[in-house]
């Protein structure tokens, strides 16, 4: 029998459908009168639509399974539509603008008025081609499975500008199943028939078979399909509330699964970590340190010669970010806006621009006058091309160190990553360099390990085909399929390296069974990551067998401290451990992951070879230094001074002015108990004049240094000072083995006293020294520096540990000028203001969220409450000095440098006495003048 084309005598009167139901299948049920116009409850659309399709049995089951999936969603995804949809039913002429409109992406036969475009499914027959039809004979025009495919293909490319990766799921919703329903045929060989899908759009009619389905009485369901169809709504669900969980509150699962046990929590480190919104800034402005903005802008961008990150330069800036996004595409891991949730501050791509723009970046003044080194800056000229935030930079003309053969233009962390601090306060963000950052670096390596991870994944719905967009970026569009295959490769072997790392770090918690303490917003443990880069990451990535041992649990994290006037010191690191500055400078560029061969494979004079840029380290470090502070009238630092308490940005607030009074008084108080440890003031006339006997700039710590000046600080030993010796006992107590082929030997490398023999397992400290000392005479041999040119750069000082330390670990005192500006206090950054620092030990805050937080110009930092037990936003860093047990975490004790009585024997810690609360406001309101 000849099936008839249209159901013309289906026994209904057309009933009015709404242009808000854009769905041709559901306008002909709503037409017909087999469902409401409004709402339908899910299980009654569910069975209506799966009689239609005529399966019977399993079948039928999975295709409503899909029916209901689609119905559920398709009023809304958030979770009270949701629930709504469940509940009461799917609103039919409510569909349009919902998550099933494509907004042009789809077939635009049916305009947003209800009336149909012919020329549209003209042009949807334009895919198709002659099929026989199995009903009335001859032959008809129609779309099979494939032809379908490309037709929705073709509808999304035309979409420019409109095109969302999830459109292309949920066209899968659309004109498959409706081949599935009112499809002719069987195999390949089934398709939809154009001239029934022209009669579906314009007279909401479905040919008799289907009107036949339709008509069929449902059968009372068994105990078994109820079972199932409830089964299968369960399952929808539970699979809906996965995908909006993992789309739209990733922060939340992320959370969520690192605090189920056992091996369940892996499952977080899927996802990208929570990270805190940013809170609004309504102004910015960088205070005046003595740079200009030249300078600064050189400092935040200028190489040091470091590969922090696994990919090269154009990679990067291709990258996306972490984040599976349902409607949009997500944005770029170099993003400026998603960067500054990790807490780096934004910066303009150049500094030769318009006043307006270098405003909104916080330079209050556009002068370029001269910097103080202008070598520096005329030899190494620097752009921020592509506008990433301060402490990125490129490295441009790197070679393999062992082979030397040229490698693209890299990426890496520069000194002001970690080194450039900012506070925000009621809107505006108040910059300042040489402070300490307050940026996640370890969350920013996981969401750019994931980034690569996500990026290599398979086409797949709900991450579709990243690595096309990624090549587009990296390659153009007219790419071959080799250089495609190739960047794969590269990236391939970027995402095994990531793993490797990752597996590594594991292992290690498994054999010492002990987690790397929380770093967080502010900290690094910088001397264990160092350990860890050069004598495991970087023998493993030059082919050198390497014990696991040299691999150490990052347990000690340290606040990263300001930088400015540490020129002038003898030591430098919290726990007085280096002298030599070039020693301290390339140590670091290699801790945050310069290129480096230690590879016997090569000739011996690639070893120790590196991309190390000795010279812009040097640039930086004068630029630092200045001119010799007692050759200035008055005697004071140049180069990088400390920032000044900016009261004169916020003129109406009392919170932020000095009371002169009360500064006279705490100005007592630190002649009382300061000086002794942190010394004179830097820059206070009239503390001068009152004790001169205590002044600064007549400390004998001063010593000679060579035709300059050099700071001895004080320095105390652990024991007594009662602070966390986390970092203090890294250089003292651990050990690293070093293969036999580098020929350590301390007593003829270093020239230093008292130096043991060589030996396969030494000290930490000295295996660095040498390390980092073979690799700075390394790139001078290489750039065939002179001798007057190697001397410049070397300086004086020797490459020695400090002998302090050899009995008892210490910890350095530094004068106090900007110390307004480095909260949280201690080395470990565990006391969240000064109020709490100038506290008893005891009462300090044992917990405190850190992150995004304003700062409070009372507390001088973080405002914590006596008791308080802070909640802490989204992303933010809790610090703790005790787990979920109440056990002390490792490197994150809050006590010693305490002022609650007389310091003696038996009280470690105590190192003053107790003040009276007017007191330690006064000394606080004296420290902001510093």
């Amino acid at each position: 029998m000849q099936d008839q084309p249209a159901d013309s005598s289906a026994g209904h009167s057309q009933i009015p459908v709404s242009p808000d139901n854009p769905c041709p299948f559901l306008r002909g049920l709503v037409a017909g009168g087999y469902v409401d116009g409004h709402v339908v409850p899910l299980p009654k659309l569910t069975s209506t639509i799966e009689s239609a399709t005529g399966e019977k049995g399993v079948k039928e089951r999975l295709a409503g399974m899909e029916i209901y999936g689609i119905a559920l969603i398709a009023n809304g995804l958030s979770p009270l539509r949701l629930f709504k949809s469940w509940w009461s039913g799917a609103v039919l002429d409510e569909l349009r603008d919902g998550p099933l409109d494509k907004h042009g992406a789809g077939s635009r036969i049916l305009e947003v008025n209800g009336q149909v475009d012919l020329s549209e499914i003209a042009r949807l027959a334009e895919f198709g081609s002659d099929y026989p039809d199995p009903f009335g004979g001859g032959s008809e025009r129609g779309l099979n499975a494939q032809q379908i495919t490309n037709y929705m293909n073709a509808n999304f490319d035309r979409a420019v500008g409109n095109q969302r990766p999830i459109y292309r799921l949920f066209m899968k919703g659309e004109w498959p199943v409706l081949l599935k329903i009112m499809g002719k045929g069987e195999g390949d060989n089934r398709y939809l028939s154009v001239a029934e899908v022209k009669t579906l759009f314009v007279e909401r009619l479905f040919p008799q078979r289907i009107v036949l389905r339709l008509k069929q009485p449902a059968p009372a369901p068994s105990r078994l399909a109820t079972f199932v169809k409830r089964a299968a709504a369960v399952l929808v669900l539970v699979l809906v509330a996965l995908v909006l969980a993992i789309t739209q509150f990733p922060d939340r699962l992320q959370t969520f699964l690192a605090a189920l046990p056992g091996p369940v929590n892996q499952l977080a480190q899927l996802l990208p970590p929570p990270l805190p919104n940013m809170p609004p800034v309504k102004a910015a402005r960088w205070l005046d340190q003595n740079w200009s903005t030249e300078e600064r802008h050189w400092f935040h961008h200028v190489s040091q010669g470091t590969k922090t990150f696994p990919v090269p330069y154009a990679w990067f800036v291709a990258l996306e970010q972490p984040r599976i996004h349902l409607f949009t595409r997500p944005g770029l891991l170099s993003a400026t806006n998603y960067l500054e949730r990790f807490g780096f501050i934004p910066s303009p791509k150049t500094i030769h621009t318009d006043e307006a723009t270098l405003l909104r970046y916080g330079y209050a003044d556009p002068s370029t006058a001269p910097p103080s080194a202008p070598s520096a800056r005329d030899k190494w000229p620097v752009e921020n091309t592509d506008g990433l935030p301060v402490g990125f930079a490129r490295l441009v003309g790197a070679a393999d160190p062992a082979t030397g053969i040229s490698q693209p233009d890299l990426i890496g962390l520069t000194c002001a990553a970690c080194h450039t601090g900012s506070i925000h306060y009621k809107g505006t963000s108040i910059r300042y360099d040489g402070g300490p950052a307050m940026v996640n670096l370890l969350n920013l390596e996981k969401a750019t390990g994931l980034s690569i991870a996500y990026t290599l994944l398979p086409c797949v719905p709900l991450l579709p085909c990243r690595f096309d967009r990624f090549a587009r970026r990296v390659l153009g569009a007219n790419a071959t399929e080799a250089q495609r295959t190739e960047l794969k490769k590269g990236l391939t072997d970027a995402g095994v390296f990531v793993k490797a790392q990752a597996d590594t770090l594991t292992n290690l918690f498994n054999r010492v069974h002990q987690q790397d303490t929380e770093e967080g917003y502010g900290r690094l443990d910088a001397l264990n990551r160092i350990g860890n880069q050069v004598f495991y990451t970087d023998m493993m990535l030059s082919g050198v067998a390497v014990s696991d041992n040299n691999m150490r649990v990052r347990d000690a994290p340290v606040s990263f401290p300001p930088i400015w006037t540490v020129p002038w010191f003898m030591w430098a690191q919290y726990d007085a451990s280096i002298q030599q500055p070039l020693i301290r400078n390339a140590g670091e560029a290699l801790g945050v992951s310069a290129l480096l061969n230690v590879s016997p494979d090569y000739s011996p004079k690639t070893l120790f070879r590196s991309s190390v840029d000795v010279e812009n380290l040097d640039a930086i470090e004068k630029m630092l230094k200045g001119s010799n502070p007692f050759e200035q009238t008055p005697k004071g630092f140049g180069g990088l001074k400390s920032p000044k308490w900016p009261s004169e940005m916020f003129p109406d607030e009392d919170a932020w002015k000095i009371d002169p009074d009360k500064v006279k008084n705490g100005r007592k108080i630190y002649a009382e108990i300061c000086v002794e440890c942190h010394l004179g003031p830097v820059n206070d006339p009239e503390f001068d004049a009152q004790y001169p006997d205590k002044s600064f700039w007549k400390d004998p710590h001063w010593k000679k240094d060579g035709d300059s000046v050099v700071l001895e600080e004080v320095q105390q030993g652990v024991g007594g000072m009662g602070t966390d010796p986390g970092q203090a006992h890294i250089l003292m107590l651990r050990t690293v083995e070093v293969p036999g082929f580098l020929d350590f030997q301390p007593a003829r490398d270093l020239a230093c006293p008292n130096m043991p023999g060589p030996s396969a397992e030494m000290p930490y400290a000295l295996a660095l020294m040498i390390a980092v000392d073979r690799t700075a005479k390394a790139k001078m041999d290489e750039q065939k520096l002179s001798p007057d040119a190697r001397d410049a750069i070397w300086g004086t000082r020797k490459n020695c540990p400090n002998p302090g330390n050899a009995q008892e670990a210490h910890y350095r005192a530094r004068p106090l000028n900007g110390v307004w500006a480095t909260a949280p206090y201690l080395h470990n950054g565990s006391v969240p203001s000064l109020y709490w620092m100038l506290t008893p030990a005891a009462q300090r805050p044992k917990q405190f969220c850190i992150g995004t937080r304003d700062f409070d110009p009372q507390q001088v930092g973080f405002h914590v409450d006596a008791g308080q037990k802070q909640t802490c936003a989204r992303g933010e860093t809790r610090f703790s000095t005790v787990d979920s047990k109440g056990l002390p975490i490792p490197g994150n004790s809050n006590l010693g440098h305490s002022l609650e009585g007389k310091p003696g024997p038996g009280k470690p810690g105590v190192i003053g006495r107790l003040l009276l609360e007017e007191e330690r406001t006064d000394l606080i309101e004296y420290l902001k003048t510093l």
